[in-house]
């Protein structure tokens, strides 16, 4: 009978800091969301009430949930990914400055195009509206990358690998794809370049940094496109 009533303690232990987990998890997630949602909801006053940019995170959420295999940087992914579909309706429905805005999409979103993102950033400012994305997001962006863009000056240490979405694609004055193929979506009107270039992955340094100065020379002959000044 004391053997059995040990192990009943133990269960019951067990389950105890299961649920505790559980419910210390569920806790950092809710605050995690009220925190974007606050966030958001300024960034965005006037464009999106509460219950739109509520809505928007629930399904980006669910989009990143259903993708994800490591969730170390889902909150913020969460954010950013809900804050480029906020972007990109706010442009469809007229309710931005109309400056132009570029889509970069590969496989991963965490080597291409998130170097080609971090250029256009960098050298256009906020004159232009940049996105990236990828048709299969990566857990993490490829830290090869972040320190060859960190030797430039550019830190993309925070920019994690998330999906493009149909408002982004809709939004998008030019696309740019590099490798992604036939996942890469295809809308009329819409301004496209592929971009040719190997792949990030098993790259050598001396490959990634001669990749990433191409790379450049490539999103300045974009700007230049575009119509607007580099820095």
């Amino acid at each position: 009978m004391e053997a059995t009533h040990d192990m009943t303690t133990a269960d019951m232990t067990t389950a105890d800091m299961t649920t505790a987990d559980m419910t210390t998890e569920t806790g950092s997630a809710l605050g995690s969301a009220r925190r974007s949602a606050e966030h958001l909801r300024i960034e965005f006053e006037g464009m999106f009430n509460a219950e739109t940019i509520e809505r928007y995170i629930i399904e980006s959420e669910q989009q990143l949930m259903a993708q994800a295999t490591v969730t170390k940087w889902l909150p913020v992914t969460i954010e950013r990914l809900t804050r480029d579909r906020l972007r990109a309706v706010a442009r469809i429905e007229g309710l931005s400055d109309g400056k132009p805005s570029v889509l970069f999409l590969c496989v991963h979103n965490a080597g291409r195009s998130q170097i080609a993102a971090g250029w256009l950033q960098h050298l256009a400012g906020d004159r232009v509206e940049v996105f990236s994305g990828g048709s299969e997001p990566a857990d993490d962006t490829n830290q090869a990358v972040v320190e060859a863009m960190a030797k430039v000056g550019i830190d993309i240490s925070s920019h994690h690998p998330k999906p493009w979405s149909d408002e982004v694609a809709r939004a998008a004055d030019v696309i740019i794809t590099m490798g992604c193929g036939d996942a890469c979506p295809v809308l009329p009107g819409t301004r496209y370049e592929d971009w040719e270039l190997p792949s990030i992955t098993g790259g050598s340094s001396t490959e990634i940094l001669a990749l990433r100065d191409d790379i450049r020379l490539r999103v300045e002959a974009l700007i230049a496109s575009l119509g607007v000044e580099s820095s």
